[in-house]
């Protein structure tokens, strides 16, 4: 996949959001650490349909959720102010359905990718490469 000079990757999973920015060109691209601010993840709103039972054990899925809306909330008000031109996101599958679920408009309009697959704590080396393979 070329990458646009200026592009945002975001890497997420629920519970950490990693920003790069291809500060290289499209044959040559290069991911840099990207920086958005803070994420306020106590939308505790998002993932309260979830209750815990043995189908969904896992206590702490309300608050991936809640971690997941607050990225979307955060992205779209940078996709809003103009912040960043195109984005391309990686996502852990459950992480990326409910990010879908909050994208603004504006930010679908910059959208240019979306990975299902969780590269959080991966090298940049290991991310360019998933970028490789997703074209």
């Amino acid at each position: 996949m070329q990458l646009p000079h200026g592009l945002v990757v975001a890497v997420v999973d629920g519970e950490i959001l990693n920003l790069y920015s291809n500060t290289g060109d499209e044959r040559q691209p290069k991911l840099s650490a990207f920086e958005l601010g803070p994420i306020d993840g106590d939308n505790k709103s998002s993932g309260a349909r979830h209750s815990s039972s043995s189908a969904n054990p896992d206590e702490s899925r309300q608050e991936e959720d809640s971690f997941a809306a607050a990225v979307a909330a955060k992205l779209n008000q940078q996709a809003l102010a103009g912040a960043f031109e195109s984005l391309f996101v990686i996502a852990t599958p459950k992480t990326l359905g409910e990010l879908r679920k909050h994208y603004h408009k504006a930010l679908e309009a910059k959208l240019l990718g979306e990975l299902a697959k969780d590269l959080t704590g991966h090298s940049v080396a290991d991310i360019e490469a998933a970028l490789a393979k997703a074209n």
